[in-house]
């Protein structure tokens, strides 16, 4: 069937021949699809949709345009992906506390997209941490630590890289189809067996509504457990920061207060609640509960920590950086706190505006090609709930010009409500699918 052939099929709702979206993310890879095909493609699939057996389709085949990694026999191979948000920095803490619990984790994780925090990026924070690993590198981490956090690269779908580029220029991003073909074709090509998946829902989520979260979760779920990898999605609340900051060091320093012990709080226990999912998952115990209290356990212990200072060291990183690592994050030139205009309580916080903030203080890129500057940021965020009176700091505002934190904290001053009575705190868990 040639690419003409399956735009036609389904711009018009017909039903598509077994094999027919497999050639065609073939053709995305070796170029035999062009750029007006590709666009073409992704706006019938974006009008029309794909039933279950055409997503799984096109997620295989994206997945099999490139490489597929496989691992030796003995640890189940683990991951875990978000859908994004703010103060959104578990894997630096889920990644490593896994590999402490006797999983593989070949970690394939992204950069910023729009307000939110991408994990390679936060990494990138610590002096010396390149995310960029040949395969050799990179499983040579694995084998030796159990676990590496690192950019897919030209090997990995690139017919998911091609096609990405093509939606971001067409106005197909929003596609449920092509995300979760997106999502899970790098996934895995990981050789994943267990993934546990967290969509975010909330004001600084990229799902605002319950109903949308669970549709993607839906899809995801569906879609990977009919692509051969048990897979199961905890709906979690984004509706304030999970941790208290947004940026890159600031929220490295927020997880290595968790994996070091000092600190616990919703970053922590959506760890602890990830980390269960996917052990269970994974053979490695025979509860959600059970595998929870084993992530506890290696963040309590110091194991975790201790095989994140020595992932960090092998990516480029400074040795002992666990035992010492507020000395090695880089600091902003200018650090400001802002205040409660009046008396009241933490009523709403626009995550998104958050977001945007700190994408403007160069904290996140506007264009790929934007440079970030890792110090930037907010901290010590006030949660949802806290009585506040005048003048009391709610953030601390990062920056690298005060011209830059004036822009935000104007913006602040609208992502933050100060209401008279204490609002609902919602629950950091929603839903669970495929649990």
């Amino acid at each position: 069937m040639t690419a003409r052939d399956t735009i036609e099929a389904i711009r018009d709702g017909a039903q598509l021949p077994q094999g027919a979206l497999l050639e065609f993310a073939d053709g995305l890879a070796t170029g035999a699809v062009s750029d007006a095909q590709a666009g073409a493609f992704a706006m019938a699939v974006l009008l029309r949709g794909l039933d279950r057996p055409a997503r799984t389709e096109l997620t295989l085949g994206m997945r099999d345009s490139g490489k597929v990694l496989s691992w030796a026999a003995g640890r189940p191979v683990l991951d875990k992906h978000s859908t994004g948000g703010i103060g959104d920095c578990v894997s630096l803490v889920l990644a490593p506390a896994l590999a402490a619990c006797g999983a593989c984790v070949p970690m394939i994780s992204g950069r910023g997209l729009g307000h939110t925090g991408g994990t390679l990026d936060k990494l990138e924070a610590i002096p010396g941490v390149g995310t960029d690993l040949p395969d050799a590198k990179m499983r040579l981490i694995v084998e030796n630590l159990g676990v590496v956090i690192a950019a897919a690269n030209t090997t990995l779908a690139p017919a998911d890289r091609r096609l990405y580029a093509i939606r971001d220029v067409s106005a197909t991003v929003e596609s449920l189809d092509l995300i979760t073909a997106s999502i899970l074709s790098k996934k895995l090509a990981a050789g994943l067996q267990g993934l546990v998946l967290d969509v975010t829902v909330g004001s600084g989520a990229f799902m605002r509504t319950l109903g949308e979260a669970r549709a993607l979760a839906d899809a995801l779920v569906e879609t990977a457990n009919a692509a051969g990898c048990r897979t199961g999605a905890i709906i979690s609340d984004m509706n304030q920061p999970l941790a208290p900051a947004a940026g890159n060091a600031v929220e490295v320093a927020s997880a290595m207060e968790v994996i070091t012990g000092v600190r616990t709080g919703p970053l922590h226990d959506l760890t602890c609640t990830l980390g269960g999912a996917a052990l269970r998952l994974g053979g490695l115990c025979d509860t959600e509960a059970q595998g929870a209290e084993r992530i506890a356990e290696a963040i309590g212990s110091g194991t975790a920590a201790e095989i994140f200072g020595r992932m960090i060291a092998a990516m480029g990183g400074p040795i002992g950086f666990v035992d010492s690592w507020a000395r090695f994050l880089p600091e902003a030139t200018v650090i400001r706190e802002v205040k409660a205009p009046r008396d009241g309580y933490i009523g709403a916080i626009d995550g998104t505006v958050l977001g945007r903030a700190v994408v403007g203080l160069g904290g996140g890129r506007n264009v790929e090609t934007d440079r970030i500057d890792p110090a930037v940021g907010l901290s010590d965020i006030l949660p949802l709930g806290t009585p506040v009176t005048r003048g009391q700091p709610l953030l601390r505002l990062h920056a690298s010009r005060s011209p830059h934190a004036d822009a935000a904290e104007a913006a602040i001053g609208r992502a933050i409500e100060i209401t008279d009575t204490c609002p609902e705190i919602p629950p950091l868990v929603h839903d669970r699918i495929g649990l």
